[in-house]
């Protein structure tokens, strides 16, 4: 169900060790305590494979974590921590040792209003996980918040009939009030 590569992408890691984030660093300190200081030490540089080496830092140090663990570092994370974490979460080691319960972190994204924590979201992980109800609410957030549907994992093999009604629905209401709809809602409202 989730989407292969697109044309020019670098391929992207299935596990943490596919990430080849040294965080030596950081042996024998608490995960709490590194955590939020890794940008500190390894930096944000972007290392070519979709991901910048902050977040392989911390995703390589989520996978000797629990999934308690995990959830904590969501929940008392900034903005940057919980981009890893819900990054992290299509990682395969990292899927496993949060199984569903990464839904509950999936599902506090959606909620929030930051387009980078929505686009995160709906990665690999909730492509496999969420619900159809929830993911087509999450689609259409999307639309709302102005994050490009090309971000979410998924489409348009998730796309059934009752999105594409929503999806309708939406750009009747938008023209009625007289504003434009967006151009990457145009090919889901062609029948």
């Amino acid at each position: 169900m989730t989407r292969g590569p697109q044309p020019g992408a670098a391929r992207r890691p299935a596990t943490t060790a596919a990430l080849g984030a040294d965080v030596s660093a950081f042996a024998g300190r608490p995960l709490a305590e590194v955590f939020p200081a890794v940008t500190r030490t390894v930096g944000k540089g972007a290392l070519g494979n979709g991901w910048t080496a902050d977040e392989a830092a911390r995703a390589t140090l989520l996978s000797g974590a629990g999934r308690a663990e995990i959830a904590e570092l969501y929940r008392f994370g900034d903005t940057a921590e919980k981009l890893a974490i819900l990054k992290a979460l299509q990682l395969e080691d990292i899927e496993q040792i949060v199984g569903e319960d990464g839904l509950a972190l999936v599902e506090d994204a959606i909620r929030t209003n930051d387009q980078r924590l929505l686009a995160a979201a709906l990665g690999p992980y909730a492509t496999r996980h969420l619900p159809a109800a929830t993911f087509r609410q999450a689609v259409l957030k999307c639309v709302f918040a102005g994050v490009p549907l090309a971000a979410v994992d998924g489409l348009p093999a998730r796309a059934d009939d009752e999105l594409k009604r929503m999806m309708a629905d939406f750009a009747a209401e938008r023209r009625a009030a007289g504003r434009s709809v967006p151009e990457d809602l145009q090919p889901y409202l062609e029948r």
